[in-house]
């Protein structure tokens, strides 16, 4: 029994040493454009006209992901302010519906595309990070409060 056990426990050991090293390999060589990248082939954006067509018809969520100080600056109207860095907690207790509709916007695009990346692999089916961002949105001459 005694030996066993030590072969179990020296399998997981070995198990996780090189789960742990797998998983090292993979993150160290990773940049921020890399997993910019990464979101961007994982999302699916929506141009600002479309977003706009959307918005005028209601039932949709905007989603700013800027940081606190960007959103009093300036948002899209009724947008809900959660930063990127508190997405994986915040946006269960804002948008409860994972079939919900859902924008998620930055100042230009890769903080949303993340973010969007991110809602999706929590299961949300309707999200999409508003191409170009904020920025876009404005040159277009969009509403902004």
């Amino acid at each position: 029994m005694k030996r066993r056990n030590l072969i179990l426990v020296g399998a997981l050991i070995i198990s996780f040493a090189f789960a742990f090293n797998a998983s090292l390999a993979l993150a160290k060589d990773m940049t921020v454009k890399d997993y910019t990248t990464e979101a961007f082939k994982n999302i699916s954006q929506i141009s600002p006209s479309n977003a706009k067509a959307i918005f005028d018809k209601g039932g949709v969520v905007f989603v700013d992901v800027r940081e606190p100080d960007e959103f009093k600056a300036g948002h899209i109207p009724g947008a809900k302010s959660i930063p990127r860095g508190t997405v994986e907690w915040m946006i269960p207790k804002n948008i409860a519906d994972k079939n919900a509709s859902i924008v998620v916007y930055c100042e230009h695009g890769s903080r949303g595309a993340l973010a969007t990346y991110t809602i999706l692999q929590m299961g949300y089916k309707n999200a999409k990070n508003l191409e170009g961002g904020r920025a876009a949105w404005l040159k277009e001459g969009f509403p902004a409060e």
